[in-house]
């Protein structure tokens, strides 16, 4: 008797996108199996939600490979703070291929090309490449910046009245993480119809800075301010906050000489189309982290 394949991998599942994921898919009642680096607080709550636990490391062929096994579509996810992902999309690539996975869907990133400027985003471009070359069916996620790197400015915020970030007078359309999520999960469960295709993926309004200041002060009821640094000071900050390394440190640096370019300008009504819900806006996503901002 064969073995019937309806259960979907995900991978980052600890984290934002990967979690929204697989709440969208159980309430689909969709089978889940989630990849983890380790038993802890957050796998256990997944656990108990139904999803079954494996442990392994994208960048460990044998324990990627055997965390695909019986598994019918599944998601890729790589941080862009670690370098290695074009090693971790051929290994996924190779594993999907011997376990006769169906479909991927890869979360990349708007914004990556060929000569664009961050070694991330660069190598995000590659494993899209690698992923269109492997013979399994794909959909390449190109989502602009999250909401909750605002998140990040949190302390600011919340001490100061301020945020700093490198972005001059970029505008953008940011998008939170629940609304990836929902993406994915929609995909997920009836991918025929996106195979080989790629979605860019925006929040529901173009914002500049000084615009996202004045949410936030509508939001939390004082005044906040943008206050605007080159990429050099917030390439300091980071590294003495998050301890980045080189690679992260020059990816951000790099992003937000790209966002005063007008490289990550862009607006449709995807989100929508693919789900059905339009995406969260920014005094949503204020209001739903008011604790962490107020």
């Amino acid at each position: 008797m064969s073995t019937i394949k309806n259960k979907v991998l995900i991978t980052g599942a600890t984290g934002n996108t990967g979690g929204y994921a697989i709440k969208y898919l159980l309430k689909q009642q969709v089978p889940v199996r989630a990849l983890v680096h380790k038993i802890d607080k957050r796998s256990d709550a997944l656990a108990a939600m139904g999803v079954e636990i494996v442990v392994g490391d994208l960048l460990d062929l044998e324990s990627v490979s055997s965390a695909l096994k019986n598994i019918s579509n599944a998601f890729f996810v790589y941080p862009v703070k670690y370098p290695g992902i074009i090693e971790a999309t051929a290994y996924f690539a190779q594993a999907a291929l011997e376990n006769g996975v169906g479909y991927i869907v890869n979360l990349s990133q708007f914004g990556a090309h060929r000569h664009v400027k961050s070694h991330g985003a660069e190598n995000h471009w590659i494993a899209e490449r690698l992923f269109e070359r492997s013979g399994v069916p794909v959909t390449q996620l190109r989502p602009t910046l999250f909401a909750e790197w605002f998140l990040y400015q949190a302390s600011n915020i919340k001490s100061k009245s301020e945020f700093y970030l490198p972005f001059g007078d970029a505008r953008f359309a940011p998008i939170a993480t629940e609304d990836i999520g929902r993406v994915i999960a929609s995909i997920l469960s009836d991918p025929k119809p996106h195979a080989g295709k790629s979605y860019d993926l925006f929040g529901p309004k173009i914002l500049g800075m000084t615009e996202v200041a004045e949410i936030f002060s509508e939001a939390l009821g004082r005044k906040i301010t943008y206050v605007p640094i080159d990429s050099e000071t917030f390439a300091g900050i980071v590294k003495t906050a998050m301890n980045a390394d080189p690679y992260l440190i020059q990816h951000l640096s790099s992003l937000g000489q790209d966002l005063k370019d007008g490289r990550t300008a862009g607006m449709n009504d995807l989100v929508e189309t693919l789900t059905g819900q339009q995406p969260m806006d920014m005094l949503e996503f204020i209001n739903r982290n008011r604790m962490a901002f107020a």
